[in-house]
């Protein structure tokens, strides 16, 4: 960065002076006290930028980051930018080349802002097995970190990171147990037995405020309405759901042109022809969804979200999560994405300015392990975390009136930056108090056994990107208009060949193919 060259050119300037007020020293003194002074620089102080959700302060690195980098003979000045001046600001950087030494966090780029820009990132390939022997460890015995480690073109830009206490499920579908004990009905296990629950829901006073038509039996929630809905059919969306692609017998699917998609969305039609479904449910606003969510009488049955307090708010008491209906098919399916909910990629990019990045990868080296990773997510030893004495962790209780995940947040990188723990990793940790993770693990521990194989987080090369940014903004809004007109009016098994005909005609056949070549790139990764 220009910050660094002007104090090393300071530095390099007074160190000259003195030496010749002091000595006479020559010039080929006042030049190796110069280069002297760069190399101390370079070698031992970087400057890392990182992207925040919101201005919480420094907190988040004072305590295992600074300390690993001291203990590693480094200082660490850190650039922190909020996401929402986040935009502008790297294309300034982008475009001026002014670049600090690495960026941690996965927020900072995708992968077509570093495969765009490759001569602004360092190839780490030949760094890892001499200065990074925990990561070295990791892609040896985790092949998922490995597959991720490595860019459509074969070189590692970005470091991975497996994120501990998080869960395999993603959002899943909650059922209002209040209204259920209120009309004397048991939670429902089969697609058909919810279907006769809603009904009941929209035909009696369910929430008992004596008006029988405020009751909106499935809701929208936090999640795609449809895709959720539809779980019982077998519409397994992942959490990156960005392309809708799942894995069905091994190979890429694109969801919206499955058959289970079509059997759901034709189920949904009926339930939405029922008044069972809210009829505002693809017309509404945020602002609409959350006044329905969090009525002060709850009015809204069954919707899909993380968690009952993060979907509901102050109505969270009556909700409890509903099973995995079994289906037509007799099967039980969830949403759930291990990849993408536990592992993520490019936590970590060295810079073209960067002049050593031995020592820096040293530093970070350091994040992949157990008690590194845990401080990282939930705040250092003694602040966020305790560790026991037999190796097992305790979750600490905010201390400053906070809930427990914008504590995290505060005092961590939290879901950002490198991390790695093994498989058995969360018996390990219990919570002192509520927390949201507790709960959504606990509801983890229940629903896990029915996770089916997700699209992974693949790496796609420019022209992949390129081509799938031509190609799926078109696909992507034929579908959502079809999806709209089939559940409110119907129509998807008559208009069913000719919707598949026009996708194809829209270069459809060429999007699959990308996403067939980066499933098979991941695969050989591994």
């Amino acid at each position: 960065m220009r910050y660094k060259k002007i104090v090393a050119l300071l530095t390099a300037a007074t160190m000259t002076a003195g030496a010749l007020s002091a000595c006479g020293s020559s010039a080929g003194d006042s030049k190796k006290a110069a280069t002297e002074a760069q190399a101390a620089d370079n070698d031992g102080s970087y400057e890392v930028a990182t992207v925040r959700w919101s201005d919480w302060g420094e907190d988040y690195h004072t305590g295992f980051p600074d300390a690993a980098a001291k203990e590693n003979g480094i200082s660490i000045k850190w650039n922190t930018i909020l996401n929402s001046d986040w935009t502008d600001k790297k294309s300034v950087m982008m475009a001026g080349n002014d670049l600090p030494d690495a960026f941690l966090g996965s927020i900072c780029f995708t992968e077509s802002d570093i495969m765009s820009n490759l001569s602004s990132f360092i190839a780490l390939d030949d760094y890892i097995d001499k200065y990074m022997p925990n990561f070295s460890e990791v892609i040896k015995s985790d092949p998922t970190m490995k597959a991720l480690s490595y860019s459509s073109d074969g070189h590692i830009y970005g470091l991975p990171a497996k994120k501990p206490c998080r869960p395999i499920i993603a959002n899943q579908m909650f059922i209002n147990k209040t209204w259920l004990d209120n009309l004397g009905l048991q939670v429902p296990e089969t697609y058909s037995e919810y279907l006769e629950v809603l009904r009941k829901f929209k035909s009696e006073d369910a929430n008992g405020n004596g008006d029988p038509n405020d009751e909106i039996p499935y809701g929208r929630g936090y999640a795609d309405p449809v895709m959720f809905f539809g779980l019982p059919f077998g519409t397994t969306v992942g959490a990156d759901n960005t392309y809708n692609m799942t894995i069905k017998n091994g190979e890429p699917v694109f969801i919206p042109t499955s058959d289970e998609y079509r059997d759901a969305v034709k189920a949904m039609h009926d339930a939405y022809a029922e008044g069972l479904i809210d009829q505002e449910i693809f017309t509404e606003d945020d602002s609409m969804r959350d006044a329905k969510l969090m009525a002060e009488t709850p009015i809204i049955g069954s919707a899909p979200g993380w968690t009952a307090d993060a979907t509901f708010g102050t109505n969270c008491d009556q909700y409890i999560a509903l099973p995995a209906l079994k289906g037509t098919d007799g099967e039980q399916y969830i949403s759930s994405d291990p990849e993408h909910w536990n592992y993520s990629r490019y936590e970590f990019v060295v810079t073209s300015s960067c002049k050593n990045p031995e020592k820096l990868l040293s530093w970070i080296d350091e994040f992949y392990s157990e008690d590194a990773s845990i401080q990282n997510f939930y705040g250092s030893f003694d602040k966020g975390v305790k560790k026991n004495d037999d190796g097992t962790y305790t979750v600490l209780e905010p201390d400053d009136g906070n809930s427990a995940d914008l504590f995290a947040w505060i005092n961590s990188f939290r879901d950002f930056g490198p991390k790695y723990v093994g498989e058995d990793f969360n018996d390990k940790v219990s919570y002192a108090g509520e927390n949201g993770d507790a709960s959504k693990l606990a509801l983890d521990s229940e629903m896990k056994k029915f996770a089916k194989e997700a699209y992974p987080n693949v790496s796609y090369t420019v022209d992949q990107l390129n081509t799938l940014a031509t190609l799926y903004t078109d696909i992507e809004a034929f579908v959502d208009s079809n999806q709209a007109t089939w559940v409110t009016e119907g129509g998807v098994d008559e208009q069913w060949d000719a919707y598949k005909s026009q996708l194809d005609m829209m270069g459809f056949g060429d999007f699959l193919n990308i996403q067939k070549d980066a499933y098979n790139t991941y695969k050989s990764n591994r």
